[in-house]
This record gives structure tokens, C-alpha cells and sequence, in this order.
């Protein structure tokens, strides 16, 4: 999965040219905080990351992912423990997304709209924010066991 993840990278980096620096740490913070539980951070650096982002087609979906984390911040920090699945990646972000899958092999929509907000916001904060990427590569493992998850149903042995 570690390939799987690198051209997942490789595949996202044009569509992901960079940001400001202070919209590239947020977004890394975002990240980061969730990571290590402080889901009222969290929150706020997702609501900070989404104003900061402008509007286009990939970063729609980026702002789709930082809404889900911050949904699901905002469960958590109230002690709901399932993933929240209202609101999930349309067909238009399929493109953005790391883990794409037919309706019918999706058993969990919640946890893999989480799954897909995770690596896509992780991706992103490593390809714009060089300041961030010492404290975000320590969490690579982290993405890809998350990934290894999809390795049957993606197809990848």
C-alpha cells in the first residue's frame, strides 16, 4: 500500500500546486489535530482551512474532506462514536478521492467517506505544507494501514 499511497501522491500533486503557507499549515493542522484526538482543534482548523481554500473543482473535494473530519470532530468530542455519513464525496470527487468504489462494494459508507477525508487531507498538507512535513511523515504508517484496509476489495495482493 505504501506504492499504492505514493501514486496516489503522484496523481493528486497537479491538481494540488499550493496554497499560502498559513492555508497549507491549517490544513496540515487539521490533520494533525484529529490525529491526536484534540477534536475541538480540530474543528476549529477545519472551519479555518475550508474559509481559506478558494473555490475549483479539486478543491471542492478537499473542502468536502475537511468538512467530514470536522463532522466527525464534532461527534466525537461529544462522545458519538460512529462515523457521520451526512455528508459523504459525490460522483465528482471520485476523481480527488484515494479509495473509489462501486456502491455495491462499500460496506461502511461513513468510516470510508472518514478513510478517503483522511488520505486526501494528509496527501494535501504534505504536498503543500514543506514546513509540516517533518510532523506529517511521521504519520505515513498511520495512512497506510489505514489504505491496507482496501487492499482486498481494491483488488491490490
Amino acid at each position: 500500500m505504501e506504492r499504492f499511497l505514493t501514486e496516489y501522491i503522484n496523481r493528486i500533486r497537479p491538481l494540488y500546486p499550493g496554497f499560502p503557507a498559513s492555508t497549507a499549515h491549517e490544513v496540515a493542522s487539521a490533520f494533525l489535530a484529529f490525529k491526536f484526538g484534540l477534536y475541538t482543534t480540530a474543528v476549529r482548523e477545519c472551519t479555518h482551512a475550508i474559509s481559506l481554500i478558494p473555490d475549483s473543482g479539486a478543491n471542492n473535494t478537499l473542502k468536502k474532506a475537511l468538512s467530514i473530519i470536522r463532522a466527525n470532530a464534532e461527534d466525537l468530542e461529544n462522545a458519538k462514536f460512529s462515523a457521520d455519513i451526512s455528508i459523504g464525496f459525490s460522483d465528482e470527487d471520485r476523481t480527488y478521492i484515494p479509495v473509489s468504489l462501486l456502491p455495491e462494494q462499500v460496506e461502511d459508507p461513513g468510516s470510508l467517506a472518514m478513510d478517503n477525508a483522511l488520505v486526501l487531507i494528509y496527501c494535501v498538507a504534505l504536498l503543500t505544507s514543506p514546513d509540516d512535513e517533518e510532523a506529517l511523515s511521521e504519520h505515513r504508517k498511520f495512512i497506510v494501514r489505514l489504505l491496507s484496509g482496501y487492499k482486498k476489495v481494491l483488488g491490490i495482493i
